[in-house]
């Protein structure tokens, strides 16, 4: 008996070793999300709403925040109101799923000012074509007001802003790290 279930065993752990070394979370530079989203806003979050989509093939209950912001773009200087969405959320007690990638609830408060890495994409889901929040919680970043201006609070290593990063500082950073990839792809 014992000589069945040490190989079955050791299957076994061989099988779920290789399953859970493909789900893996993207570490980025701040030059690769640069380089991998359309743009980075310092934005307010203006508003908030939850959708449902219940679709004939990826099945029904698809529940997506939009979150409105409203700011300027960290790529070109503009002034730009974008909505951009980010897989779960509640529309009230029990319609909802919760998505253990989605930015916290304290992150996404309406008034909060935020610098937000998206990307436009055709099929969220359902259909739904939107500008996705890149890296889900990794492409959102809280600020905090400073006498020395707004700080962007990093999140540590592996994501595109590990330390906390004066915005005017993140600002050129992006601009510099766009205007370069701009360059790369002529």
């Amino acid at each position: 008996m014992k000589r069945l279930i040490l190989p079955l065993l050791g299957t076994a752990v061989l099988i779920a070793a290789a399953v859970t070394s493909q789900a893996q979370i993207e570490r980025l530079s701040l030059d690769q999300m640069v380089q991998k989203t359309d743009d980075a806003l310092y934005a307010e979050i203006i508003s908030k709403e939850v959708i449902r989509i219940d679709h004939p093939t990826d099945g029904p209950e698809l529940y997506f925040t939009h979150m409105t912001l409203a700011g300027k773009s960290l790529v070109n200087g503009e002034d730009t109101t974008v909505v951009v969405t980010f897989p779960g959320g509640f529309i009230d007690d029990k319609d909802g799923v919760w998505n253990s990638e989605a930015p916290s609830a304290d992150d996404t408060k309406i008034g909060n000012k935020v610098v937000a890495f998206y990307k436009h994409i055709d099929n969220a889901g359902g259909d739904l074509e939107c500008n996705f929040l890149y890296a889900s919680h990794g492409g959102l970043f809280r600020t905090v007001d400073s006498p020395a201006g707004a700080v962007v609070m990093g999140r540590g290593e592996g994501y595109a802003i590990q330390n906390n990063t004066r915005l005017d500082e993140l600002s050129t950073a992006i601009t510099s790290s766009s205007k370069k990839n701009d360059k790369e792809q002529l």
